[in-house]
């Protein structure tokens, strides 16, 4: 069976890789020159940045996918914990920096910090993270490799059983469940900041994901050495291994189709290559609104309209003289002014928040290859509105003036905050990368940075199929498919991608 899959990010190498290991005749096609999607990497004297995700959290995702390609998330990558998981600092109240806290996986670390900032809190971490942990498992179990092509999932004993205890889950906002069992302000900032990895705010999705805190404060946060770009090369690798042919620099211009089955791919170029089934891993509104014409369609516009997407991000990417160790390996900064932020990037009055709550990637401190010697890579995360005229990025700060006035606050705003005053004068190397860039670059729905917000209108059997109901032999992986954003995520969708697959083709073409 000949496969065209369009798009070179995780979702699209790990189908490639499970349907040629299957024995499929896959090509893999890339409008980019580089492979990697959203988890990209860029260099530059020196310093080597992922310019996309840089958590590995969900292990056991990355570990099954590897053992369906016969190997090992170990004979792959070269893992190690992060101690602490992450740091935190809270605005400063004067003009210097502001409070300091570190982050240290593990229940009783993690209940010593509650404990010292909240007396009596103790207790109610340990439910709180033992309600966190049966709803992963629950989710991991039951949901996140479901399909939802039938709806037995849903009728199964167990989610039967667990649906007194889930109903409120998903009919409360995580921050209102976080609110009722927590008074410190950084406590719950803690608990609430995972649902930007959601594409959401802690106000916006529902409190089952309040099961993001047993990945970092239970589990651990890993890091591959070289950098979360060791994880697209390893999938790389093993796609190349299986028999994928990969193809780079050449976009899809369409998906061809004979009646309402699909029948290649047409790339920019005019060539046409022809295949028995198509797999579109691209953003999922380009592939729909710009590969199909409207009459094939599942997702036309006018649902894209009624959709809320994740935020759009700024990212500024420094290469910095000296050490830094002000900074860990992950840093958050958060603002007093928590519901404002959020009430900036997703309310009826979008702009890019002032302060705003930041991420700040240090990789540099666990790893020595992402820098030279002596200096620091610094990725910085500001969340702002999905919206493209806000602006692109560029190098040395020659991107559009609104983006790079923004890296500037940011910049100072890291400075002050994590007592770095001479921050801007040690940047040796900088570059800016917007929603302008999402939108061009990765044909992202309004620019956004990671695919359709986890709200509960977009999460499990609400979110979009892995299969087209216009377009026979058409299937969707990726971050706006089910069931999710992330990586992890997204290697399930590829999963998901070939059980839609399996259970679509006759048996002689399996």
């Amino acid at each position: 069976m000949n496969v065209i899959i369009i798009g070179g990010g995780i979702a699209g190498l790990a189908t490639a890789a499970l349907l040629a290991h299957e024995g499929q005749n896959v090509t893999l096609v890339e409008g980019r020159a580089e492979l990697g999607g959203r988890a990209g990497s860029w260099e530059q004297d020196g310093f080597r940045f992922d310019t996309g995700p840089s958590w590995y959290l969900m292990p056991e995702v990355f570990e099954r996918f590897f053992e369906l390609l016969g190997t090992t998330a170990a004979a792959e990558l070269d893992l190690a914990p992060l101690t602490p998981a992450y740091r935190v600092y809270a605005e400063p109240t004067g003009d210097g920096p502001g409070e300091r806290v570190d982050v240290v996986s593990g229940r009783a670390s993690v209940r010593a910090l509650f404990e010292q900032r909240e007396p009596g809190s103790g207790d109610r971490l340990e439910a709180y993270l033992d309600s966190a942990g049966e709803a992963y498992d629950l989710a991991v179990s039951r949901f996140l490799y479901d399909s939802y092509a039938t709806t037995a999932g849903l009728r199964d004993r167990e989610v039967l059983r667990r649906l007194p205890q889930l109903a409120p889950l998903l009919t409360t906002s995580l921050s209102r469940h976080i609110e009722r069992r927590f008074s410190d302000p950084l406590l719950q900032q803690i608990l609430g900041y995972p649902a930007v990895f959601l594409g959401g705010s802690p106000y916006g999705v529902p409190s089952l994901y309040h099961l993001m805190s047993h990945l970092d404060l239970s589990q651990g946060v890993l890091y591959p050495a070289g950098g979360l770009i060791e994880v697209i090369h390893a999938i790389e690798r093993l796609a190349r291994a299986a028999g994928v042919t990969i193809r780079t620099g050449v976009p899809a211009r369409r998906i061809t189709t004979v009646g309402r089955r699909a029948t290649g791919v047409e790339l920019e170029s005019g060539e046409t290559i022809d295949a028995d089934l198509v797999v579109s891993t691209a953003d999922l509104h380009h592939t729909e609104t710009a590969l199909l014409p409207p009459d094939l369609q599942t997702y036309p516009q006018r649902w894209w309209d009624k959709r809320t997407p994740s935020p759009g991000a700024l990212l500024v990417l420094l290469g910095v003289d000296g050490e830094l160790p002000e900074l860990a390996h992950h840093t958050l900064l958060f603002t007093r002014e928590w519901s404002e932020g959020f009430d900036a990037i997703f309310g009826d009055d979008p702009r890019i928040p002032d302060p705003a709550s930041l991420y700040v990637c240090t990789p540099s401190v666990t790893d020595p290859t992402v820098a030279p010697a002596g200096s620091s890579n610094v990725f910085m995360l500001v969340p702002i509105p999905a919206d493209p005229t806000i602006g692109r990025g560029g190098v040395d700060g020659d991107g559009d003036p609104r983006v790079e006035e923004a890296a500037d606050r940011a910049i100072a705003q890291l400075a002050q905050w994590a007592g770095i005053p001479d921050l801007a004068a040690r940047i040796r190397v900088r570059r800016t990368i917007a929603p302008g860039d999402f939108a061009h670059d990765l044909h992202a729905w309004r620019g956004n940075s990671l695919g359709l917000a986890h709200t509960l209108g977009q999460s499990a059997m609400f979110r979009p199929k892995n299969a087209s109901r216009r377009v026979a032999g058409l299937y969707y992986a990726g971050a706006s498919a089910l069931p999710g954003i992330g990586l992890p995520m997204c290697l399930i969708s590829a999963e998901l991608a070939v059980e839609r697959i399996h259970r679509d083709a006759p048996a002689s073409v399996r």
